[in-house]
């Protein structure tokens, strides 16, 4: 699904958390309208927010109007002022001791999303939380390499460290950005902490 799909289907915006760890997600895109953006935080409505709220202790897609009755503070009302009439809320979660979610939302103006729509992007958020997931298959020299780089040693500095050719690190990093998907070493190293796998 492409941004332009994503603002065909849900036309008054959409915010998507991906792989939220402790406290912050590892990546984080907000299409909401700035005014409400604006409104939302000022107000400090996250707090209120009957969508999050579900987010955090649910696991599938949900309508916006089936949390009406979850929303003491209005947040709902707020948002339809502006622009934001109808939604879905999507959360997803790994199932397992160090689990991450993913949490979504995605609105419109003009009407409710359809069963197909919400199939669409309950598979979207889905397949995205899936590819962020960490692997698996890092080698402890790749994360010993990717520790030195997070450090900030270079190349010839970690080879010695190791007791290594240069070529050696250089293959260990290589495989190390192949694996986390990274552009450069310290992209990957940036990453593997992120995934607190160094």
């Amino acid at each position: 699904m492409t941004p332009d799909d994503l603002a065909r289907l849900a036309p008054a915006g959409h915010y998507m958390a991906l792989r939220i760890g402790f406290a912050f997600p590892m990546e984080e895109v907000n299409a909401l309208p700035q005014a409400w953006i604006e409104h939302y935080t000022r107000s400090r409505l996250l707090l209120h927010d009957p969508v999050m709220r579900w987010g955090y202790a649910h696991t599938g897609i949900i309508d916006w109007t089936d949390l009406r009755h979850q929303d003491p503070q209005g947040v709902l009302a707020m948002a339809s002022a502006f622009g934001l009439r109808f939604g879905v809320a999507v959360s997803v979660f790994d199932d397992n001791a160090d689990g991450q979610r993913s949490l979504a939302n995605f609105s419109r103006g003009d009407r409710d999303f359809t069963g197909l729509e919400k199939r669409l992007l309950l598979t979207y958020v889905t397949r995205r939380h899936t590819e962020m997931a960490p692997p698996r298959n890092l080698t402890a020299a790749e994360l010993q390499a990717l520790c030195m780089v997070k450090d900030g040693m270079r190349l010839k500095q970690i080879a010695y460290d190791l007791g290594v050719t240069e070529g050696a690190v250089k293959q260990r990093l290589k495989n190390a950005k192949v694996k986390l998907h990274a552009n450069t070493s310290t992209q990957a190293a940036a990453m593997a902490r992120q995934f607190r796998l160094i």
